[in-house]
């Protein structure tokens, strides 16, 4: 495995959720910087006992946003 993805997107309070897409890893934060800490952390207590760890995690940002036709 050479990439983690983690799929990030806003919460309605401005926090940000990241879940990973391919293992069961997820994570919250209230700023960018304090989520890829998380993340991070998230990962190595994810894989603390195993071998094979990811080359590099990517966090990609997804935001929905909905507007008037008007």
């Amino acid at each position: 495995m050479n990439e983690l993805v983690f799929e990030v997107t806003e919460e309605a309070d401005g926090g940000l959720v990241a879940e990973c897409l391919s293992e069961a890893i997820f994570t919250e934060a209230d700023n960018w910087q304090e989520l890829s800490l998380n993340v991070r952390e998230a990962v190595s207590a994810f894989y603390f006992d195993r071998r094979e760890r990811p080359a590099s995690i990517r966090l990609h940002l997804t935001r929905d946003e909905v507007l008037t036709a008007q």
